[in-house]
């Protein structure tokens, strides 16, 4: 048996087909790489000569192809053969400084030998996304670095082959100077990426800001040609203006032409340490907290992608950027970030900067302050629950739902008049607070709607942070406290009717008090206790090992103890629940007792589940067959009629037949009526 190393085989179609599938999202980014090399390649000539000229031209042709001239630093056989016969060979990769003795050179993913900071491509396997729309790729070029050599030609094949051919320097169809010509052709169905509007469009759209002249040949009517550019300038955010206002309207206008939508305001972006610059763009409508932030990012002013992803912090959600940046990584399909230690501290260093606009902004009021506020509280409350600076500024501007309207924790919190602060008690969900925010508004008692989101821990973290101001999430005994006291020779007499209330009630793990509050039209109001709460599940834990004789099972059963979930407060001021202690029908006292609490459920907004509702239609129809004696008797009598009613009516559709001459008699015994008609019926006859 023989063994050796050998090297491994790459199929170049099915590696294309990866490629295309797999890595880029569509074929639009083969322009993309071609417009990087080329910036890449005069990178490259102007590290030799500052002075080289600084284009890329993009040349549709007759026949529906692509020609792409730049004035790089272009190629020599020797550097063809190797840097664009081998798959992922690219030596921008290399982090380290140029070498002096090995200049920047090449196109399309050749051997700079630089720093990665100035060039855009890293991974050598952007002249493969042409593959996409074209099946061969025709580059000639000519070498700025050895002036004397021959301009090469190379030509690649979609199924892995390729030509290299060194060129008469006199040869028409290499390039006058400096720089490579890459020429494709479409493949069928791919046509459309390559005509010129197209063309024209992506162009624009990648390299609009690139530092180079990026022009497209535009043909005119008359046979003509004329180039028009697409690049070049001062980055938006970087213009020059008459003034701010001047700018703020400069920068909006550029937000609707790239991003869609009409800012609320702008925030501007600089971040030296990562070569990033830009402006962050409010939105000007509230989203939610879990829609995905695309960002518009461009490496080294040339576009990454419109739909990057974590550029900010999770709470930014109400922003959306524009950035140019020169330090973070691409992924290799250079549509996203990379995700390392270089984005984290970006992503941080960038929220902080959107955070202290946000606390700028809300310092001092202002219509932008309550227009944001108004749009993105969603945003200052995901900030608060996280950043103690934004909580201590939310508990002062941020508005929540109280019984007593619409108040901010420091209205509430700290009184006006300098006394005492009031207890402020929270609910934790929309449809506690729905249950007693009548009668605490009625008793004037604070309660605030803690159901939405981030409210509840916001709401915590403001507790702790100041536990002055007396806030606390409600408990049943907070609302009992300011509810009226029976009086005792009342709840000595409906003593009984209370303990059988609770007893109907025990099934739904629910207690019954007897209290008197305003307003007396509220029957009464459903409690949950948490502490019962807590026992039910631990009982409802239990129960598989109720019967068991093990020590856990034991311990489990004893801390289950007594208490009951739920609480139903019955107010005596209220003629229904008067009536309902007063009645002597056990049954008809369950039904009512069950109507009252299903009632209270139903005051918190949500639907009946499946339990609840059977519940109240076996408590109304108890209260239906009490109210309605024959109810009950003629129940059953429902289904008898439809079994005999054909059996009377029988007769009654025989009798019409055996009376029908009866309906012809009267005819016959009023003269007055039947005498024209018998008339008629001679006068006819003869």
């Amino acid at each position: 048996m023989t063994s050796g190393i050998d090297a491994f085989q790459v199929d170049l179609r099915g590696l294309v087909e990866l490629l295309s599938r797999h890595l880029y999202s569509s074929p639009r980014v083969y322009l993309r790489e071609l417009l990087q090399n080329g910036v890449d390649a005069i990178t490259a000539r102007r590290a030799l000569d500052a002075d080289a000229p600084s284009r890329v031209l993009l040349r549709p042709l007759d026949d529906g192809g692509l020609e792409v001239h730049d004035t790089g630093v272009g190629l020599t056989a020797d550097e063809a053969r190797d840097l664009l016969a081998t798959i992922g060979r690219s030596s921008k990769r290399d982090a380290g400084p140029a070498d002096p003795a090995d200049p920047l050179a090449g196109a399309l993913g050749t051997g700079f030998g630089g720093g990665r900071e100035e060039f855009l491509g890293q991974f050598g396997i952007g002249l493969l996304s042409a593959f996409m729309v074209a099946d061969e790729i025709d580059l000639v070029s000519r070498s700025a670095r050895d002036p004397e050599a021959p301009p090469v030609r190379w030509r690649g094949y979609a199924d892995g082959r390729y030509e290299l051919t060194e060129l008469d320097p006199e040869d028409p169809s290499a390039p006058g100077e400096p720089g490579s010509v890459v020429r494709l052709r479409p493949l069928r169905d791919a046509e459309h990426w390559l005509e010129p509007d197209t063309v024209a469009a992506l162009a624009a759209d990648f390299g609009g800001l690139l530092p180079v002249d990026v022009s497209v040949e535009v043909r005119l009517d008359d046979g003509g040609t004329v180039r028009r550019r697409l690049s070049g300038g001062e980055l938006p955010w970087r213009a020059t203006h008459a003034d701010d206002a001047e700018r703020a309207r400069a920068l909006a206008a550029y937000c609707e032409r790239t991003l869609g939508f009409t800012p609320l305001a702008h925030i501007d972006l600089d971040l030296p340490v990562a070569g990033l610059t830009g402006v962050a763009f409010v939105l000007p409508a509230a989203v939610a907290p879990t829609t995905a932030t695309h960002h518009r990012v461009s490496l080294k002013r040339m576009l990454l992608g419109t739909g990057v992803e974590s550029l900010l912090p999770e709470w930014a959600f109400f922003v959306r950027c524009v950035v140019d940046a020169s330090a973070l990584r691409p992924t290799a399909s250079r549509e996203g970030l990379f995700e390392d230690d270089v984005l984290f501290a970006t992503r941080e260093a960038l929220g902080e900067q959107v955070r202290a606009w946000a606390l700028e902004t809300l310092a001092e009021p202002s219509p932008l302050a309550r227009s944001f506020l108004s749009t993105h509280h969603l945003a200052v409350r995901a900030l608060a629950v996280q950043d103690d600076a934004m909580l201590d500024l939310a508990a002062r501007v941020l508005p929540f739902e109280t019984t007593v309207g619409t108040r901010t924790l420091a209205d509430l919190a700290e009184p006006a008049d300098g006394g005492a602060p009031a207890r402020v008690l929270w609910t934790t969900s929309v449809e506690e607070y729905r249950r007693v925010a009548a009668v605490a508004a009625a008793q004037g008692l604070p309660v605030l709607n803690a159901g939405y989101v981030y409210d509840a821990d916001l709401l915590a973290r403001v507790a702790r942070r100041r536990p002055g101001w007396r806030l606390s999430p409600v408990a049943p005994g907070d609302l009992e406290a300011v509810l009226g006291e029976v009086e005792p020779l009342r709840e000595l007499e409906v003593t009984d009717a209370l303990a059988a209330l609770g007893d109907d009630l025990a099934d739904q793990d629910c207690d019954v008090q007897l209290r008197v509050f305003s307003p007396s039209e509220v029957p009464a109001m459903l409690l949950t206790d948490r502490d019962g709460e807590h026992a039910r599940q631990t009982r409802e834990a239990a129960a598989p090992v109720g019967d068991a004789t093990d020590v856990w099972g034991s311990v489990l059963a004893g801390l289950a103890g007594p208490a009951r979930a739920r609480r139903l407060v019955l107010n005596d001021a209220n003629p229904t629940v008067r009536a309902l202690l007063a009645a002597d029908d056990a049954p008809v006292r369950a039904a009512g007792a069950r109507s009252l609490y299903v009632t209270a459920l139903l005051a918190s907004g949500r639907p009946l589940a499946g339990a609840e509702a059977s519940l109240l239609d076996h408590a109304l129809r108890t209260l239906l067959e009490r109210a309605l004696p024959d109810a009950r008797t003629t129940k059953p009598r429902t289904t008898e009629p439809r079994t005999t009613e054909p059996r009377t009516t029988e007769p009654r559709t025989t009798e019409p037949r055996t009376t029908e001459p009866r309906t012809t008699e009267p005819r016959t015994t009023e003269p007055r009526t039947t005498e024209p008609r018998t008339t008629d019926t001679e006068d006819d006859a003869r």
